[in-house]
């Protein structure tokens, strides 16, 4: 599976992005999808992931009510729904595929495809 992200840029504060995430090569819609980011300076972090339909979506503390992961099966993308950025949400964003256990979601260990980054930088 290739998996292809876009839709970063820089925005201001209280401003929205929308991220997409386009796969290829695989089944996609038997994958657990998630989104994952790295600030500067920091290590890796979960911020939401997708069990193969909207109902079942998962979120980092730190992101929900603000971020909304969805999917749509027939074009092999998912997206992100960036809402009411802060500057501490600026990070390289990187979508990521596989097939954790629930309890494991979080883990980025878990994933076997990632895509190439794409930088969100939110000014003050």
């Amino acid at each position: 599976v290739q998996l292809q992200a876009s839709g970063g840029g820089l925005v201001q504060a209280g401003r929205s992005l929308r991220l997409s995430c386009v796969a290829s090569g695989g089944a996609f819609s038997s994958y657990v999808v998630a989104w994952f980011r790295q600030g500067p300076g920091k290590e890796r972090e979960f911020v939401a992931a997708s069990r193969r339909n909207t109902d079942n979506s998962y979120y980092a503390d730190s992101v929900k009510g603000r971020f909304t992961i969805s999917r749509d099966n027939a074009k092999n993308t998912v997206y992100l729904q960036l809402n009411g950025l802060k500057p501490e949400d600026t990070a390289v964003y990187y979508c990521a595929a596989g097939r954790p256990a629930l309890s494991a979601i979080r883990s980025s260990d878990m994933y076997y495809y990632w895509g190439r980054g794409t930088q969100v930088t939110v000014s003050s």
